[in-house]
């Protein structure tokens, strides 16, 4: 069952994983759970903050490498001067 969790939670899109993630910390708020029920919803959290973290850290890099060579493109798309 771990795996088939870490498997679902690895298929996720940030969203999916990141709304999961906000209703596993309001069932832990909000409800009177049995220890077992309590670390089994904050294992899964975490896993589920693990993978958020990855998916906003592979953003961050993408984004990061479109910065450093849109300067490049533009200037190369843009017509030459004749004066």
């Amino acid at each position: 069952m771990k795996n088939n969790s870490t498997q679902d939670i690895q298929a996720m899109d940030f969203e999916t994983a990141f709304t999961a993630l906000q209703e596993n910390v309001t069932q832990l708020e909000n409800e009177d759970l049995a220890l077992e029920k309590a670390l089994a919803l904050f294992e899964h959290g975490q896993a589920l903050a693990k993978h958020c973290a990855a998916l906003l850290e592979q953003a961050e890099l993408k984004v990061r490498t479109l910065s450093t060579t849109l300067p490049t493109q533009e200037s190369s798309d843009k017509p030459e001067t004749q004066g």
